[in-house]
């Protein structure tokens, strides 16, 4: 089992950064893929990155890419999100969770969240 805390969001202003973390408990951590979801106000929410259990391999949305990296650590257990450029339209609760599969983008392969961070993006 994987416990997931989020933490690191807040209010930026448009261009700035921020980076969410991400931390987990149980050992299994190591071995799963760790993915990156949103939800906007008034949307569902959707998926943004993920990256593979060495973190070896990444992959990003086209919304996302090129402002978004996502890394871990798993010697400390935490996925981060390192957020740039950012702008009004990402403003979102930001969620990590975890999966089994290798490469899915369906939250229903992923099987552990957490319970989400706000980012804010205004001026």
């Amino acid at each position: 089992q994987v416990q997931l805390v989020e933490s690191g969001g807040g209010l930026v202003q448009p261009g700035g950064s921020l980076r969410l973390s991400c931390a987990a408990s149980g050992r299994t951590f190591r071995s799963k893929t760790m993915g990156w979801f949103r939800q906007a106000p008034g949307k569902e929410r959707e998926f943004e990155g993920r990256i593979s259990w060495s973190g070896g391999r990444t992959y990003y949305t086209d919304s996302v890419k090129d402002r978004f990296t996502i890394s871990r650590d798993n010697a400390k257990n935490t996925v981060y999100l390192q957020m740039n450029g950012l702008k009004p339209e990402d403003t979102a609760v930001y969620y990590c969770a975890s999966s089994d599969y290798y490469n899915s983008d369906n939250e229903e392969n992923y099987g552990y969240w957490g319970q989400g961070t706000q980012v804010t993006v205004s001026s």
